[in-house]
């Protein structure tokens, strides 16, 4: 469970949490087979889909040092009906 960030909690994914559907911030070395298998393994829970989507790092500047941070993936986990994911259950309350 090294390559799971935190769970995101935007306008957006409070949304989707009535849809059943999750949304974390991964590593971006990680592939969608390899979350679903993480997720159904770690919570115990039944995955329908995995969508993914990378988002950018961003410029940071340091005196006259330009750099960046780091870009991750953004995933949103779909749970078959009568699944949750027991942490985030009562953030959908």
């Amino acid at each position: 469970m090294d390559g799971f960030k935190y769970a995101v909690f935007t306008e957006k994914s409070l949304r989707l949490l009535g849809k059943n559907q999750y949304t974390f911030n991964v590593e971006s070395g990680f592939t969608k087979t390899e979350i679903k298998h993480w997720v159904e393994l770690f919570f115990g829970v039944k995955v329908v889909a995995v969508n993914s989507h990378r988002l950018p790092g961003k410029s940071r500047r340091i005196g006259p040092i330009l750099g960046h941070t780091m870009h991750y993936k953004r995933m949103i986990i779909t749970l078959q009906t009568g699944y949750s994911v027991p942490l985030l259950e009562r953030e959908k309350n």
